[in-house]
């Protein structure tokens, strides 16, 4: 497989993604749900971005939207300077896979397979044969280069994480999506993955965007973004565990 940059290697422009009027709607009158409404905001290259709120506040939606897993009612989003609805459903398909990584709460591994196959198979369907050496690579980096032959049945929820955050990384994407990546994980276990996520800003120069309900896993990113009622009504920088649960309890009591 060709190398691509790593993020710290390419000339992106400052902002990875951006949202102009984000809108998304269910159902029609007179019973239509907006769960987003004229969302505009940046996710800056080289950055991690917590999105909080309560719960039906629409953080799930931006996800989705922004990740081009749905397409959103009005508004636009720019992935490095791509407009997502101007993409065939095609084209939206090869966007993700070869500029998107997405890391969930459930770890998407496939029982039968290593974590190295796990790994690399999203690059085996694109129609690429990764190095054996780029896989152990990655999964050196997130700590498991000497389990990469293992299945997920022998490893822990954490180290199952680590596999699909490597699987995220493997394909060296433009921004990497995680929801809720620290939810089915014990408290040990969930530090030992937001600090990978830290380090792969940090280090490499990636993009986070994480969906998250926990005040201590937000209190990683360098922002944290505030939904209510599928509105933008806040934004917190260098934040901490106590500003991120003070603020989002008044969210939920407003």
């Amino acid at each position: 497989m060709r190398r691509t940059a790593t993020p710290s290697e390419r000339t992106a422009t400052s902002d990875a993604v951006r949202l102009i009027g984000l809108t998304r709607t269910y159902g029609g009158a007179p019973h239509e749900v907006a769960a987003l409404r004229e969302v505009s905001t940046t996710f800056p290259a080289r950055s991690f971005t917590a999105v909080m709120g309560p719960s039906g506040s629409g953080k799930s939606t931006l996800l989705q939207c922004t990740a081009g897993l749905d397409r959103p009612t009005g508004g636009r989003v720019l992935v490095g300077g791509v407009d997502l609805s101007t993409l065939s459903e095609r084209q939206r398909t090869e966007l993700r896979r070869d500029r998107l990584g997405f890391v969930f709460q459930s770890f998407n591994l496939i029982a039968s397979l290593t974590a190295a196959q796990n790994v690399a198979l999203p690059i085996r369907l694109s129609g690429r044969r990764p190095p054996e050496e780029w896989i152990r690579e990655v999964l050196t980096l997130v700590g498991l280069g000497e389990r990469m032959h293992h299945r997920p049945a022998e490893l822990s929820g954490g180290q199952q994480q680590r596999v699909a955050i490597a699987r995220a990384v493997a394909a060296q994407p433009e921004v990497i999506f995680a929801d809720e990546p620290t939810g089915a994980l014990d408290s040990r276990s969930g530090r030992e993955v937001l600090s990978l996520l830290r380090r792969l800003v940090d280090e490499r120069g990636d993009t986070v965007v994480m969906v998250t309900h926990d005040p201590f896993a937000a209190s990683h990113a360098d922002r944290v973004l505030f939904l209510s009622d599928g509105a933008l009504v806040d934004e917190l920088r260098s934040p901490d565990s106590r500003s991120i649960a003070a603020r989002l309890a008044e969210l939920e009591t407003a």
